[in-house]
């Protein structure tokens, strides 16, 4: 009888598969090897958001500043697209809530609202194109490209406050809330915040380069040094109520609920009334001011300080009847205040005639709107002045700045139901924070359904109340004397700086790269 032989197992197939498997991976980089900086540039700019307020992961946004700048530059860097794509990614994920706006609020078929959200996402990351386009033609060499780098970063972000009305939304500096760097807000404000973290960001990808990281390590230090600093002095603590009513959008503006949401508010006021300041939030109630008198008599009443709502204001002009967004101050306070930045496609209409009757969201009776006069008086409540922001213009910073440095105090009055429980709300808050900490001053927030809080000087949030929640929040402020540096002097002297170093270095930049090409990559 023979005896099988036992034979050692064949590695011909493995080895077969192992070989069939790195031949489509080597194929497969060299598909992807022309695209891998576009690539990173998109999941970079998806990346970014996670530093804001839900989240709070302020090294993802610095990091994805960081491959931002990566990505541009390797060799065969596409600028335009590369910075493009970031921005895709930045406002498809940092702002998606527009799409709860436009889809569940103006009744928008889910296709058409997509497709809406698209076009705003594609035409804002246009900014971050052109951005991406000025740093690849102003590259230098060694330490001072990561300066121009972070000098272009911020002069963009500059440009988003004031250009087409402006969206200063998802600014770099509002994700360092949490860390030393923000002890520079009161120095030069949310833009100086975003420098340092540009800066930061480029000095992760050239830390050989010894002097960008340093650049970047001075920010961090001035800003640990200066935490301990005292810009504003606080006056006497002062009570006041934050009341926040969870009316619902889809029923809010028709007539027969008018007389409801009066007395909702009214009621949940009854705990309010002993309290310095009583802060209702925008467009609180619906019934227009010159139709609320007798109401707003009856509560000044019963208020023993002042009571500030926000409500419409109609008035006859040159040209018919003109809406305004509007605060009034009744009871121990007086004043009136009427919105003056406006949500574009939100309180006014470009390209109206197109856009009418499209969706219910460009027919609210709120996307009429005018806007109030660029000087106005502040609210008086009591002995004190309030320097009032009713809900988008809270993110203007220079617009902010006008009125605080003259304020004992801020309040911003807002209505984020148009969001839902998305990320949108938080996002609002930490922006308020933000204009708290650069004047110095407490900030009062009233919102319609959250987040209501009160904001000391120093950004923190003291007390707030949930989402959704119905009721008042009673608490403290103090009012505050002394202007910040930035209350003082604004956004302008940092954009001066960036200006004529970006427009010195594009001047002399030949010149320099003539004289060391070997240090000009």
């Amino acid at each position: 009888m023979t005896r099988a032989v036992s034979r050692p197992p064949s590695t011909a197939f493995p080895s077969r598969l192992l070989q069939a498997g790195r031949i489509g991976w080597e194929r497969l980089v060299r598909i992807l090897q022309p695209h891998i900086a576009s690539l990173v540039a998109l999941a970079a700019g998806a990346a970014y958001p996670l530093g804001f307020a839900p989240y709070d992961i302020w090294p993802l946004t610095v990091a994805a500043l960081a491959a931002l700048y990566w990505s541009l530059r390797q060799a065969g860097a596409r600028p335009f697209l590369q910075g493009w794509l970031f921005g895709v990614g930045k406002y498809g994920v940092g702002v998606y809530w527009i799409y709860v706006s436009i889809e569940v609020h103006g009744n928008a078929s889910p296709g058409l609202a997509a497709t809406l959200v698209g076009l705003f996402v594609a035409g804002m990351a246009l900014f971050h194109g052109g951005a991406a386009w000025l740093f690849a033609r102003l590259r230098g060499g060694g330490a001072v490209e990561a300066l121009v780098f972070a000098a272009v970063w911020t002069l963009t972000e500059w440009v988003l406050t004031w250009f087409l009305t402006g969206f200063p939304w998802l600014f770099a500096g509002y994700a360092m809330l949490g860390t030393p760097l923000a002890a520079l807000a009161p120095v030069g404000g949310v833009l100086l915040l975003s420098f340092a973290a540009a800066l930061t960001g480029a000095g992760l990808v050239r830390w050989r380069i010894w002097q960008v990281p340093a650049f970047a390590a001075v920010l961090w230090l001035g800003g640990v040094a200066l935490s301990q600093v005292a810009w504003t002095t606080a006056g006497d603590p002062k009570s006041v109520s934050l009341v926040q009513g969870v009316v619902a959008q889809e029923t809010k503006w028709r007539p027969a609920s008018q007389q409801p949401i009066r007395e909702r508010y009214a009621a949940l006021s009854e705990s309010a009334w002993g309290s310095d300041l009583v802060l209702w939030p925008e467009a609180a109630i619906t019934t227009p001011l010159h139709l609320a008198k007798p109401f707003l008599d009856d509560m000044a009443q019963r208020a023993s300080g002042s009571l500030v709502l926000g409500l419409m204001v109609v008035e006859r002009g040159t040209l018919g009847w003109a809406w305004y967004n509007g605060a009034v101050a009744v009871g121990d306070g007086d004043g009136r205040y009427i919105k003056r930045r406006l949500v574009p496609f939100g309180e006014y209409m470009p390209f109206a005639e197109a856009l009418r009757g499209l969706i219910d969201f460009f027919n609210l009776p709120m996307s009429r709107l005018a806007s109030g006069a660029p000087e106005q008086p502040m609210l008086r409540t009591g002995d004190l002045y309030l320097a009032m922001s009713i809900c988008y213009e809270i993110a203007f910073p220079e617009l902010v700045r006008d009125a605080a440095a003259e304020a004992d105090v801020v309040a911003t009055i807002s209505n984020d139901t148009w969001f839902g429980a998305s990320i949108g709300p938080p996002q609002h808050l930490q922006i308020a924070r933000m204009r708290a900490l650069e004047n110095g001053r407490f900030v009062l927030r009233a919102t319609n359904d959250g987040i209501t809080a009160i904001i000391d000087a120093q950004g923190d949030t003291v007390r707030s109340l949930p989402r959704f929640e119905r009721g008042a929040l009673h608490g403290e402020f103090r009012p505050m004397r002394g202007v910040t540096p930035f209350g003082r002097w604004g956004s302008a002297p940092l954009v001066a700086v960036l200006v004529a170093f970006l427009t010195a270095f594009a001047v002399a930049r030949p010149r320099l790269a003539a004289k060391s090409p070997s240090s000009w990559a």
